[in-house]
């Protein structure tokens, strides 16, 4: 039936695409039981726990969460829980609501099973999703990932990323500092450890003066170099940074099978999907085997099938999260890794 239902989705531009189907999530909740019967349809029965897994001291049902960027401004977390989701992350949220960069951003690459986008972390600012997790209690795990304003200059970044975790802090399990995305000029800059620390030890010292703990985790790119990854993970290890989520976006067009001039109409833009598979895996396993598997991973990036979900497990991480491989292969994709896990094992056992 998704074949079919994708089919139409295909046919309109990917942003329109998103906007229909997350409006078709909120009329469902106009329908009674609607809620119930996907979660009788997707989720996963597990009474002998074997999919659960604490991780950064926060219990996890299973070990699939939804990446940032689906859900950005905390409209849709209890609703994709729905699809057997153990844990969302929304945003990314700045400050301040902010437009993004001008359309088209968003491209579909489908002989590639893969997305281009030049976003630009669009959102409606952290105020606006910290009404919303007010307002609808949380059935599910839910992170916070923060950036900067796409105006804010490196040097005042701290300032932007400190108002987000302070606003936020109250109403979400963890929080992802996003100095990785490649569609907001110069923020991957803060991937520097002179940049990175400042950040780092202010939330550090700013998560001291409250009552709870919430895990703070560094969202990485899959592009930067083995000796800048060696001096964030040594800053991981020695600053008290919770986990690594491994990894954001690239900006590589290698290998693609798309008609190159199709890819270069595309425009600048992060790539996700399939052909980002090889570079996080190849991360995931580098950060785990050089920290010595001291660092909880959240490994991210092109997991389109259940094999590479346990690809990514055996490599290392404690968590995934997929956004590309649910658009591709549809509601029922959570349930299938899930099912796959419990026959295969998670690498948890």
């Amino acid at each position: 039936m998704y074949r079919l239902i994708r089919a139409f989705l295909f046919s309109l531009s990917p942003e329109t695409a998103h906007a229909f189907t997350v409006k078709c999530l909120s009329l469902l909740n106009w329908i009674p039981f609607a809620g119930a019967l996907l979660r009788a349809v997707y989720n996963v029965r597990d009474k002998k726990g074997v999919l659960s897994r604490e991780v950064f001291g926060i219990t996890f049902k299973n070990p699939v969460g939804l990446a940032a960027g689906f859900d950005k401004n905390g409209d849709h977390y209890n609703d994709m829980a729905n699809f057997g989701f153990s844990f969302i992350e929304i945003g990314s949220l700045t400050p301040l609501a902010q437009p993004g960069n001008p359309k088209p951003r968003l491209f579909r690459l489908v002989e590639d099973k893969a997305l281009i986008n030049r976003m630009g972390i669009n959102n409606k600012g952290v105020k606006y999703a910290v009404g919303k997790l007010q307002k609808n209690k949380k059935k599910v795990i839910v992170g916070g990932n923060i950036s900067k304003a796409a105006g804010t200059p490196n040097e005042e970044a701290w300032k932007d990323y400190e108002r987000s975790f302070s606003l936020l802090y109250d109403y979400v399990d963890y929080f992802v500092v996003n100095v990785s995305c490649p569609n907001v000029k110069d923020l991957t800059k803060l991937q520097d450890t002179g940049h990175l620390a400042d950040i780092i030890d202010r939330l550090l010292a700013l998560r001291r003066y409250y009552d709870d703990y919430r895990p703070i985790l560094l969202k990485i790119s899959p592009d930067i170099s083995r000796e800048l990854i060696d001096d964030i993970i040594r800053l991981s290890l020695t600053s008290g940074i919770d986990g690594i989520v491994a990894t954001n976006t690239t900006n590589s067009r290698d290998g693609l099978l798309t008609d190159a001039e199709k890819v270069n109409a595309c425009g600048n833009g992060g790539l996700s999907g399939s052909p980002l598979f090889d570079k996080s895996l190849e991360m995931v396993r580098y950060v785990h085997e050089k920290s010595c598997g001291l660092l909880p991973i959240i490994g991210v990036g092109g997991i389109m099938t259940p094999r590479q979900a346990k690809m990514m497990l055996d490599a290392g991480a404690s968590l995934i999260q997929i956004y590309t491989g649910f658009i591709y292969n549809g509601p029922a994709f959570v349930r299938k890794i899930l099912l796959y896990l419990k026959k295969c094992g998670t690498g948890n056992e």
